[in-house]
């Protein structure tokens, strides 16, 4: 399928042909045949010379592919650290935060899972205000976050069960202002909004907006923060001597992966961030109009979010878990059903969520809005 869009072509001409309609992205996204072909020719290459021979002789993709994260995250100052996903990297970093500077305060949606690494590190957590919406209440946050100050502000600017895109800058700013640490969780913010507001530590995945490989995860930190932590498994006295970022990313490491995501990240930057950006927002905005309408469901974000998510939340009975199987089985159509351990905070009850990337089409979205006509009438909703 063509189009009269030169991105979406160059997209969906860099892929492997979808079987069906991939409308996941937020998920995990299709790798292009340079990400997969690179990761294959490092495995290759391991079974050629050693594994740790081929390491070394992938560092510079890989030390590129840390510049990349460092540029698109505003923070070219920046350590980066590979880990195996987003929240490895929030493992990581908690793991190795001051034992006595335990206090944090983030959005009531935050994600399920975070929540749990955040418990299980002791940490307290405190909410920030928001609207009706789920958006931070700026003015709010900034009278709480001064007259008690947490020991930092863990932010997510797009989270898992809604595409509401929060305030990040302002919210940078306010932290800069008021002395505090910002921590950036951008596993859905990274390759899909601006993410370039000057944070202390961000953290991503590889395989939703970049569209690299499952089980690469970064950390990127500042200077000063990473000065502060001491590395959950720090290195032995009798051992090489590491920096405090190399002991943060110690271990055993998929590199084929490291070097998919490398060469994938490189490949976005060359499309244009600002381009790809301005492309997701509108696909998000031509998926709204055609599914305001549709009978049994309600669009959650506001028409001109800009975010390629639509979130689809029930009504009337409309079951997302059973509307999400029958897509898929019936019409090839791949979509996300969000429980409510996403955000067991805020999300009421389970949704459906679909995020298209370049190469959706409009008419790929007008086929799913038919078919979720179908697959809502199909399942006795």
């Amino acid at each position: 399928m063509t189009t009269d869009d030169p991105l979406a072509d160059r997209w969906r001409a860099a892929r492997p042909a979808a079987a069906g309609l991939h409308l996941d992205n937020a998920a995990c996204s299709r790798q292009s045949f340079a990400a997969l072909d690179a990761a294959a020719r490092h495995a290759l290459h391991e079974a050629e010379v050693g594994c740790y021979v081929a390491a070394e002789a992938a560092a510079p993709v890989l030390d590129a592919g840390r510049t990349a994260v460092a540029a698109l995250c505003g923070m070219p100052g920046a350590e980066v650290v590979f880990t195996t996903g987003a929240l490895h990297a929030l493992d990581v970093l908690l793991g190795g935060w001051p034992a006595d500077r335990r206090t944090l305060a983030c959005l009531p949606g935050e994600y399920g899972p975070n929540l749990a690494v955040m418990s299980a590190y002791g940490f307290e957590v405190r909410t920030l205000p928001t609207l009706e919406d789920g958006r931070l209440a700026l003015d709010d946050a900034a009278l709480q976050l001064d007259d008690d100050p947490p020991d930092f502000v863990h932010f997510t600017p797009l989270a898992s069960h809604r595409g509401v895109v929060q305030p990040l800058g302002m919210v940078a700013e306010l932290c800069r202002q008021l002395g505090l640490p910002l921590v950036v969780d951008a596993a859905q913010a990274l390759g899909h909004i601006d993410c370039a507001a000057g944070a202390d530590a961000m953290y991503s995945s590889s395989r939703k907006w970049i569209a690299g490989p499952r089980g690469v995860g970064v950390l990127a930190l500042r200077p000063a923060l990473l000065d502060r932590l001491t590395p959950r498994l720090p290195a032995p006295p009798w051992g090489p001597e590491l920096s405090v970022a190399q002991q943060l990313g110690f271990g055993e490491a998929n590199v084929a992966a490291r070097v998919g995501f490398s060469v994938a990240i490189g490949e976005y930057l060359s499309h244009g961030p600002e381009t790809i950006r301005a492309r997701l927002a509108e696909l998000g905005r031509i998926a709204r109009a055609l599914l305001a309408d549709v009978d049994g469901w309600v669009v959650v974000e506001e028409a001109e979010e800009p975010s390629a998510i639509t979130t689809l939340a029930p009504a009337g009975g409309a079951d997302p878990e059973a509307v999400r199987a029958w897509l898929l089985a019936e019409r090839c159509i791949l979509t996300t059903y969000a429980g409510v351990g996403r955000a067991p905070n805020e999300l009421a009850a389970p949704v459906l969520r679909i995020s298209p990337h370049l190469d959706t089409t409009a008419d790929d979205l007008a086929t799913f809005a038919e078919a979720l006509i179908a697959a809502t009438a199909a399942t006795g909703t």
